[in-house]
């Protein structure tokens, strides 16, 4: 099931820019001090480095990601999520005018 509302969240009004404008995301904080992000990647084709492990959610649109160490691509849709372990790497592209549409859930 893809995530549509966030109840009782602070979010930072400012984004956070990547990839001069390719992606874009705010971080959102839980009353129990939980973090995320909610965002959006444009047609690209980026590398991202982890500190903490993540798991990314899509929301809409689609992204292909290949995890570090593999040379598989792996095409995620709405609904479904991937993991990143922490202090690691991994590649998305993102080929649709759409975007991919995601929260990522740290630790």
């Amino acid at each position: 099931m893809t995530t549509e509302k966030i109840d009782n969240i602070s979010v930072a009004t400012k984004a956070s820019v990547y990839f001069d404008g390719k992606c874009i995301s705010h971080g959102i904080t839980f009353a129990d001090g939980t973090k995320k992000s909610v965002g959006v990647i444009l047609p690209a084709s980026l590398t991202f480095s982890t500190g903490a492990p993540e798991i990314m959610e899509c929301v809409a649109g689609a992204c292909e990601y290949k995890l570090a160490g593999s040379d598989a691509w792996v095409k995620s849709t709405a609904g479904e999520k991937f993991s990143i372990p922490g202090n690691s790497k991994f590649d998305i592209r993102v080929e649709s005018a759409e975007g991919y549409h995601y929260i990522c859930h740290f630790g």
